[in-house]
């Protein structure tokens, strides 16, 4: 399981579009997602270790954003017959159990991470509401096991800044994660 960081935020970049269909029996397009301040996309799955140390931490910021004007989605792009826990319906049930404040979508095909330039779980992407790339960076600084309580909330902050001045600050740290499982031949 290699751990890997993605690059550096490159400000200003477009959001790329999509159609996915979600955990909710609907499908999602980049429009559908936004919200008045902004998004926040969220590259994540069910296996990895990184993502199951922050999953309420997830759902906690995506809760306190919506009050600052800004959504949540997350995108599931691992290849689910290698890993079944990133199957759609094991989707559904990490869903249901955490009470996911936002839809979460599947990209069996990978075009969507491919088009992102998505490298590792978690892998987010802040966007301000004319959908330009703001924030490229972690969470906190949990890692395989979560940080303690009371560390600094780097997304949560960066993203309200970006639903107030619509940028991010100029100090990002990257988040880290495990490598996306890119599909093979069956």
């Amino acid at each position: 399981m290699a751990s890997l960081q993605p690059p550096v935020c490159d400000f200003g970049a477009q959001a790329e579009d999509f159609d996915l269909p979600g955990v909710d029996g609907k499908y999602w397009r980049l429009k559908d997602c936004m919200g008045e301040n902004g998004l926040l996309v969220m590259f994540i799955c069910n296996h990895c270790p990184y993502v199951k140390s922050i999953r309420e931490r997830i759902v906690r910021d995506a809760n306190e954003l919506k009050a600052h004007g800004v959504n949540c989605v997350a995108i599931m792009s691992n290849d689910p017959h290698e890993y079944e826990e990133d199957s759609f319906e094991n989707m559904k049930k990490i869903s249901d159990q955490f009470a996911f404040p936002f839809p979460y979508l599947m990209d069996l095909t990978q075009e969507v991470a491919k088009a992102y330039g998505a490298v590792c779980t978690p892998d987010f992407f802040g966007y301000n509401n004319q959908f330009k790339l703001q924030y490229r960076g972690r969470l906190d600084e949990s890692r395989k096991d979560a940080a303690a309580p009371d560390v600094r909330r780097d997304l949560f902050e960066a993203m309200v800044q970006v639903a107030a001045s619509g940028e991010g600050p100029a100090e990002q740290i990257p988040s880290m994660g495990c490598s996306i499982k890119w599909l093979t031949d069956h």
